[in-house]
């Protein structure tokens, strides 16, 4: 029987007829190694910007392994995927590396129609790109402040509604971007962040209320600080503290925010739109005073 509107998760585009869009000849999705512990996105096409950092690369391998196939986007000169594409095909998935500078308006058009075009369908954005720069707020300029805010902010923009109109097209979709803990609570030296942050965590908000009626769910994820290679020798009064302040009692990991985006792109969260899902190991819970 054919799917009445009334019938779809919201968030969810039905799949293709025929089988699965992600599963070729000799490879379906039952013979790929999965996580029992992730929701299930067999036959869906997931995006990840900024895959090739940290929080990107934790995010599309986690969707691996739910059984997704994820285009990985990385920008000019950026950090290579071509080990996360190695990564994600030897554990039997699927991965297509894409170049874009998503500060350029038309290149966000052209990454979003190239996902699309791989596999006939787009289910899931993960918007993980960004910038991070530490700068006092004194010495910090206009242009500093705007290609902050394009970085973080308008690259989400264009992102969204270049996915949301293919989305709308084949019936819905998830769109989750990657914002922060400092978009509710600054930090020193991060006033542009903090403040791109928040724009995002209110633009997403926005988006979710003008595209939900298409079927489109849009959401974002706000982390912690997260582990890396050689942080603690690098700042290990932050880590203390973090550590001495986070109820869970460590860092968190690049799958912790994986696991978060897959969970919003699955039909677990089909009532779930306009949320800011915090994953900080219950820091944002201590007391203010």
């Amino acid at each position: 029987m054919a799917d009445h509107p009334s019938d779809r998760s919201p968030g969810r585009a039905p799949a293709p007829p025929g089988g699965s869009a992600s599963d070729p000849p000799g490879n379906p999705a039952s013979s790929r190694p999965a996580d029992p512990a992730l929701p299930r996105l067999t036959g869906s096409v997931a995006l990840v910007t900024g895959a090739g950092g940290l929080i990107g690369g934790g995010v599309a391998r986690r969707f691996a392994q739910a059984g997704a196939a994820v285009v990985l986007h990385h920008r000019p000169g950026g950090r290579p995927v071509a080990h996360l594409v190695e990564a994600i095909t030897a554990m039997g998935g699927m991965a297509l590396p894409v170049e874009a500078d998503l500060t350029d308006e038309r290149a966000c058009h052209r990454l979003i129609e190239a996902a699309a075009s791989w596999r006939g369908r787009l289910d899931a954005l993960v918007h993980s790109a960004g910038i991070q720069p530490v700068q006092d707020l004194a010495g910090m300029t206009a242009d500093d402040w705007r290609r902050m805010s394009e970085a973080n902010v308008t690259s989400a923009f264009s992102c969204t509604q270049a996915a949301a109109g293919v989305m709308s097209d084949q019936g819905g979709g998830t769109i989750t971007h990657i914002a922060s803990i400092e978009g509710s609570r600054p930090a020193r030296g991060h006033a542009h962040y903090s403040a791109a942050k928040a724009a995002l965590i209110m633009f997403a908000r926005a988006a979710a209320l003008e595209y939900g009626p298409r079927g489109i769910r849009v959401n974002t994820v706000s982390p912690g600080l997260i582990h890396r290679d050689g942080i603690e020798d690098a700042w290990p009064d932050g880590v203390r503290r973090w550590t001495g302040a986070a109820p869970l009692a460590r860092l968190g990991r690049p799958e912790d925010i994986g696991n978060a985006c897959v969970f919003l792109a699955s039909d677990a969260a089909a009532w779930i739109s306009g949320h800011d899902l915090v994953v900080d190991g219950g820091v944002s819970a201590r007391p203010t005073w």
